[in-house]
């Protein structure tokens, strides 16, 4: 029997992810395993051997083609594969069936209805609303899902656009700070004007003592205020993650 000769520039995959890139012209393509391209995105995963199936740059996965040094090398500056794989991977769009496609937005559909339904409250209650409501909201402002992007990201994009249907505000965290020293009251004026409201604020035997509360948004800046400043004298810590009366809130 006579060998069956394989082109080397051939390379064959099955079940994968395509990550497509057009560029300078030209489209390039990279051979991803499925349900790991979000994960890289979002820098849950950093192991860039979990993601690619190979480390070789292509014009077409499905054919098997794999793209010529000289095109990498005009069109990126450089022939180094594994760099190009990580340059696709970031900028690139990831290709699925239509069934697939279907699949994802439904599903990171409910993952951004249940990270606002975790993050918020309804401001007049101080209760959290249900899943089920904020999906409704979402639908009736006609919420497009991009599957590019992560649940967390979309969810503090929604939010302000949820807020034209329904009362809603962020959860607020509860946070103590500690300040001592002579440039304690110039750092607690600073704090106070980062909080919401303020619960406890009294000096004590020279130091600050401060109970407030805090946007979600507001408490990495706070933290890096109370450390910088006070050249780590200062104590900053988390009380609560969320400042809300248990129980879902209904229509």
């Amino acid at each position: 029997m006579s060998k069956i000769f394989t082109p080397t520039n051939q390379i064959r995959l099955t079940n994968v992810a395509i990550v497509r890139l057009k560029k300078g012209g030209k489209r390039f393509e990279i051979a991803c395993y499925k349900n790991k391209v979000l994960s890289w995105r979002n820098k849950l995963e950093k192991d860039i051997d979990e993601v690619l199936q190979t480390h070789t740059v292509f014009t077409n996965v499905s054919k098997g083609q794999v793209a010529k040094k000289e095109d990498l090398v005009k069109v990126f500056g450089k022939d180094d594969q594994t760099e190009i794989c990580k340059l696709i991977l970031e900028k690139g769009e990831l290709q699925v069936s239509d069934k697939e496609r279907h699949s994802q937005i439904d599903s990171l559909f409910k993952d951004i209805a249940t990270t606002v339904a975790d993050k918020c409250v309804n401001p007049e209650t101080k209760r959290p609303y249900s899943v089920s409501i904020i999906e409704k909201a979402m639908k009736d402002i006609h919420f497009s899902v991009n599957i590019n992007k992560s649940a967390k990201q979309q969810s503090l994009e929604v939010i302000p656009l949820i807020k034209k249907e329904i009362p809603l505000e962020r959860a607020q965290m509860r946070v103590r700070i500690s300040l001592s020293g002579k440039d304690a009251r110039k750092i607690r004026e600073k704090a106070l004007k980062m909080a919401m409201s303020v619960e406890e604020d009294n000096w004590e035997s020279g130091t600050a003592n401060i109970i407030c509360l805090i946007d979600p948004g507001s408490l990495r800046v706070l933290d890096e205020l109370i450390k910088t400043e006070t050249k780590g004298t200062g104590q900053f810590e988390l009380l609560s993650l969320k400042e809300m009366i248990e129980g879902e809130q209904a229509l």
